[in-house]
């Protein structure tokens, strides 16, 4: 049976008030911090050390038991394709992990700034004779899709298909998901094969070329090159895109911290480290208890999905002073944006560096920007990820 609560609905405003769902997760986190939500048929854990707790063990709460669940949920016996690293526990995960950080080095990022500001810089330039633009579809939005596309070495000129596909997998249409899903491993599968024939100085010919060790001869079949191939370019995609977008959003709402940051730009970093905080592109996770588990005073079953809910966990006043209010000059600042633990974010020193520089850029090429009010907020369609579909804003160039 599943714990009692007083309050049968409390998780159903989540489903129609996405852009603000911090009230009802304070509600959660105060008063019922391991909650059944019936609407989304999972535990809710809004704790900041709980959230830790469940996102750090892989013993007790199984990221592929939980992916094993909805695939048979869909009414599926197994899933469509070799799943991603989120969706993979240990020992796999490790040897996963391990082949993907030979290839996907901080050298690797750090080497892509030069391109990630000529990018930024030739967006504004496109339309800085307007005095407006769509800082989602103008900026945010197709900054890390080249970048991503050119780093697997595939053409930017489908980029919009990689769009599609992407914000389809976020959504909670299942059908549709499947199919993006389909499409997107039989596009990948094509560059996978002509790579294994003529290698090129891309991210897939060094994923095909990886090894675990020197004497082993063991390596990523097609099939999970083709999961970290759907991996970076949807989770590249929504975490850069919405990093940008929930901070400029953020930055309009505190002009105070805004003019912070023109004043001194070293600022940047620990900004956007609030902006993680404050508005995390990815607001929950799933797992799949292993066991029965006695969770304070809940009894999960084994098999039971549990949602450690990040957003929820980044304004627990518990860890964080003043919990609810924006502040760049936080420190410290342990947030959950990125996960911990293992399942660590393979692709957070990436987000991090593309919304330093298309910030900077703003803030160096424009004295003043702000959005337009009448324009209402759309969210983007995802019970997972926190984000905007469009930000118009006026601006002022120097």
């Amino acid at each position: 049976m599943k714990h009692a609560q007083p309050v049968p609905s409390l998780t159903a405003p989540l489903l129609t008030q996405p852009l603000d769902p911090f009230p009802y997760y304070k509600v959660l986190r105060e008063h019922y911090p391991i909650y059944y939500s019936t609407e989304f048929r999972s535990w809710f854990v809004t704790r900041y050390r709980d959230v830790q707790q469940v996102i750090a063990d892989p013993v007790l709460f199984s990221s592929e038991q939980a992916l094993r669940a909805r695939t048979k949920k869909a009414g599926r016996s197994h899933p469509q394709s070799a799943p991603t690293l989120l969706w993979v526990d240990p020992p796999r995960h490790r040897q996963l992990r391990s082949l993907i950080n030979l290839v996907f080095t901080p050298r690797t990022v750090a080497n892509l700034e030069p391109r990630i500001t000529a990018i930024v810089h030739a967006h504004i330039d496109a339309i800085v004779a307007r005095g407006s633009m769509d800082m989602i579809t103008d900026l945010a939005y197709p900054l890390p899709i080249i970048i991503i596309a050119e780093l697997l070495g595939i053409p930017i000129a489908d980029q919009q298909q990689f769009k599609h596909w992407s914000d389809v997998i976020v959504s909670p249409a299942r059908e549709a998901k499947r199919q993006a899903v389909r499409e997107m491993n039989d596009y990948f599968q094509m560059v996978v094969t002509a790579r294994r024939q003529e290698p090129r100085d891309d991210l897939i010919s060094q994923l095909l070329a990886a090894k675990i060790d020197d004497e082993s001869a063991m390596g990523l079949s097609d099939a999970e090159v083709l999961s970290f191939c759907r991996l970076i370019l949807v989770a590249g995609h929504e975490t850069s895109t919405n990093l940008i977008g929930n901070a400029l959003l953020t930055l309009d709402e505190h002009p105070d911290a805004l003019d912070s940051l023109r004043k001194d730009q070293t600022l940047l970093p620990q900004a956007i480290e609030e902006v993680l905080r404050y508005r995390s592109p990815l607001q929950r996770l799933r797992r799949a208890a292993t066991r029965d588990i006695q969770f304070g005073d809940a009894l999960i079953k084994a098999g039971d999905i549990v949602s450690p809910v990040v957003g929820a966990a980044n304004r627990d006043a518990e860890q964080f002073d003043a919990a609810e209010t924006f502040d760049i000059y936080r420190n410290p600042n342990r947030h959950l944006a990125f996960g911990h633990g293992i399942h660590f974010c393979i692709g957070s020193s990436l987000g991090r560096l593309e919304a330093r520089i298309a910030l900077a850029a703003i803030l160096e090429r424009f004295t003043s920007f702000q959005r337009l009010p009448d324009v209402p907020l759309q969210p983007v369609a995802s019970s997972f990820v926190y984000g905007i579909k469009h930000l118009p804003m006026t601006f002022r160039v120097r």
